[in-house]
C-alpha cells in the first residue's frame, strides 16, 4: 500500500506524462486510505467496548450513587438536616477532619523528603526504601490496625509504660491519627518519585552552581516544578484519609461520639436500621468524594495546559 508518488527521473515532464503521474498519484492516494481503513477496527467492536465500559461504570459507580442519594433524601430534606444536625454525626464529622488534617500535612513533608531522597541521590538501601513506601498498599488495612494494638495496645509492646505515663494511643485520637497516616502515607511521595526522576536535577545543579543555597534551591526551583504533582498527590491522600474504613476500625474501639469517623458512623447507623441517616451521612461523604474528584479533574487540566503552553514556548 505505500510506493513512492514523486518524479524519480529528474526531466521535465511531458502534458501526458504529466497527467499519468498524477493519475498515479491519485491511486496511490486511494490505496493508502483503503490500507487505513483496513487496519482500524470496526465499528461494532469499537462500539461493544464503548457500552461495556459505560455499562460497567453505570452500574459500578452511577447507580450505587443514585442509590445513596435517593435514600438519603427519601424522608425529605428536612429530615436529611436533622440527621446530619446531630450531635454524634457532628462529632464523627469532626474527627474525620481532625485525622485528615493532621495526616495530611504530616504525609505531605514526608511524601516531599521521601521523593527528593529517591529521585536526586544514589544510596545504599534505596531500593528498600522504596518497597517501605509500598508496603501500605501491600497490607490490608485492617491488619495495620492490628499492628498498631499489637504495639500501643494494654498488652502490647509499650502499653504498660503508655498507661504508666498517662498516655492513651488504641482507642484514642492519635490512634486513629496514627492509622490514618500509615494508609496514606505513599500517596505523595509515589506521586512525586516518578516526577522527580523524570525531571533530573541539572536544574537544582545548575542553581547550587550559580550560587543559591540548598535552601533557596528547593524553594525557587524544586518545589515550582513538582507543585502540580504535590497538589495531585495531597488531593488522593486527603480523599482516602477521610475514607478510611478499616484501619480506623481496629484502633478506634467504636466508641460513639468519641473515636468514630464519619465511615463508622455509617456502619453503626446502619446496623440500629436507621437506613436514612445513615444514607444522608454517606452523602456527604458521596459530596466529599465528588469535589474531590472535580479538584483532581481541574488540577489535570491546569497540568496539561501548562505542559503544552511549556511545549509551545520550547519550540
Amino acid at each position: 500500500c505505500c510506493c513512492s508518488i514523486t518524479c524519480r527521473s529528474g526531466r521535465r515532464e511531458g502534458p501526458y506524462e504529466h497527467d499519468v503521474h498524477w493519475a498515479r498519484r491519485g491511486m496511490d492516494a486511494s490505496r493508502a486510505e483503503g490500507c487505513v481503513k483496513q487496519i482500524q477496527d470496526p465499528a461494532w467492536l469499537k462500539w461493544s467496548l464503548i457500552t461495556f465500559a459505560v455499562g460497567f461504570l453505570t452500574l459500578l459507580l452511577v447507580l450505587p450513587l443514585y442509590e445513596v442519594f435517593s435514600q438519603a433524601f427519601a424522608k425529605g430534606f428536612g429530615f436529611y438536616w436533622e440527621s446530619l444536625a446531630d450531635e454524634t454525626t457532628w462529632q464523627s464529622i469532626k474527627l474525620t477532619l481532625i485525622a485528615a488534617g493532621i495526616a495530611v500535612p504530616l504525609n505531605l513533608i514526608f511524601g516531599v523528603v521521601a521523593a527528593y531522597c529517591v529521585a536526586k541521590f544514589d544510596f545504599w538501601g534505596k531500593s528498600f526504601l522504596v518497597s517501605l513506601i509500598d508496603l501500605p498498599f501491600a497490607i490490608s488495612p485492617v491488619i495495620s490496625g492490628l499492628i498498631y494494638v499489637l504495639i500501643f495496645g494494654l498488652h502490647g509492646w509499650f502499653g504498660g509504660a503508655l498507661q504508666s505515663a498517662g498516655i492513651k494511643i488504641i482507642f484514642a485520637i492519635p490512634g486513629i491519627v496514627l492509622a490514618t497516616v500509615f494508609v496514606t502515607f505513599p500517596f505523595v511521595a509515589r506521586e512525586l518519585i516518578s516526577l522527580m526522576e523524570e525531571q533530573g536535577k541539572s536544574e537544582e545543579e545548575a542553581a547550587l552552581m550559580l550560587g543559591a543555597s540548598p535552601l533557596k534551591m528547593f524553594f525557587m526551583v524544586t518545589l515550582p516544578n513538582i507543585r502540580w504533582g504535590l497538589i495531585y498527590g495531597v488531593i488522593l491522600c486527603n480523599a482516602r484519609a477521610m475514607g478510611e474504613f478499616g484501619a480506623v476500625s481496629v484502633v478506634s474501639g467504636h466508641i460513639r461520639g468519641e473515636t468514630n469517623t464519619m465511615p463508622l458512623h455509617v456502619e453503626i447507623l446502619y446496623n440500629e436500621y436507621n437506613f436514612t441517616a445513615a444514607f444522608a451521612v454517606a452523602s456527604l461523604l458521596a459530596f466529599l468524594a465528588l469535589g474531590t474528584l472535580l479538584i483532581k479533574t481541574l488540577v489535570d487540566l491546569k497540568a496539561k495546559i501548562l505542559h503544552k503552553s511549556n511545549a509551545e514556548a520550547a519550540q
